[in-house]
Order: C-alpha cells, then sequence, then structure tokens
C-alpha cells in the first residue's frame, strides 16, 4: 500500500478534483459551501479504505476484517461516485458529501493498485505489480496532482476567462 503521507497528499487532489465537479454540476447558492464539504469529505474518504477495517470498538484497535477486501472494492467506490455525482444536479444536501468521500476512496484505490497486493476492482484482486509498498510515492502523488489539474482546468478557463474580462474592463 502506498504509505499514510501519500494518501493524504492524493486526498488533497481527490478533494480539489470533487470540489470542482461539485461546482461545476452545482445549481444552487450554496455551491460554495458544498465544494468545501467535498473537498473535506474527499481528503477523509482518501484514507477511509484503511480506516474503516479497524475495530475502533475495542481497545486493541485491530482490524476486524481483512485488509483490502470489502472497504477496497472498486465497485462500491465507484457505485457510490456515480449515484453521489447523478445526485448532485438534483440538489441533495448528502450529494457533495458522498461525492468527495467517494472520490478521496476512489484515489486511495488508485494509489493502492500500482503495488504486488493490488485492489479488488470487481472480483479478485488485481495489481499493476509495478513497485512495492511504499517504494514509490512521489510517483504516486505527482500522477494525482497532474490528474487533478488536468480535471479541473474547465472551471479554472471559466474564471480565469471571467477575471481576464474583468481586468480588461478595468484598465480601459
Amino acid at each position: 500500500m502506498a504509505s499514510n503521507a501519500a494518501h493524504h497528499a492524493t486526498g488533497w487532489a481527490a478533494g480539489l478534483i470533487a470540489a470542482s465537479f461539485v461546482a461545476q454540476a452545482s445549481h444552487t447558492s450554496l455551491e460554495h459551501l458544498a465544494s468545501i464539504l467535498a473537498f473535506c469529505a474527499a481528503v477523509a474518504g482518501s484514507t477511509a479504505p484503511d480506516w474503516m477495517e479497524v475495530a475502533w470498538w475495542s481497545r486493541a484497535r485491530r482490524l476486524w476484517i481483512t485488509h483490502r477486501t470489502v472497504t477496497h472494492w472498486g465497485i462500491g467506490w465507484v457505485a457510490a461516485l456515480v449515484l453521489s455525482y447523478q445526485a448532485l444536479s438534483h440538489d441533495h444536501l448528502w450529494a457533495p458529501l458522498l461525492f468527495g468521500f467517494a472520490c478521496g476512496g476512489l484515489m486511495h484505490l488508485l494509489a493502492d493498485w500500482p503495488n504486488p497486493l493490488g485492489v479488488p476492482w470487481i472480483w479478485g484482486r488485481h495489481s499493476l505489480n509495478l513497485w512495492k509498498s511504499g517504494r514509490c510515492d512521489l510517483i504516486v502523488v505527482i500522477l494525482a496532482w497532474a490528474a487533478a489539474c488536468w480535471l479541473v482546468r474547465p472551471l479554472w478557463a471559466t474564471t480565469a476567462s471571467r477575471v481576464l474580462t474583468w481586468f480588461a474592463h478595468l484598465v480601459r
């Protein structure tokens, strides 16, 4: 698995992606609040597949399920992402939170996928088998942030054109 620091760093990238998608899909005056909630939920979701395995109710804090089983199941995270994305257009209050959380969880799975243990995307584990756990965290983080920058560029382009139009009007 990627290190905890790598999951946190990729979680911030997932937060940026989630906030951008929520801002673009939202049709209410609360889109900024919804984007902030999606961002925070994505950061929490980026470590969720690991902390959801811990038996927090016991003193020993051992795993109550085997690592990389149910909580790392790709279909569940993708289903939550699709369901919540569709709900964003209907302005459900829970949609930005679930969308962000699922975006972070999916980013976690993508960060775990390259190492030998793999991720159970559909049935059974699949691994890209590129490197051992925790070895190439910087590559994972750079790829996550590159994806974030590429996915949020439509929002940046719109905002940049508004700022440039305002500035051009101001200079005249």
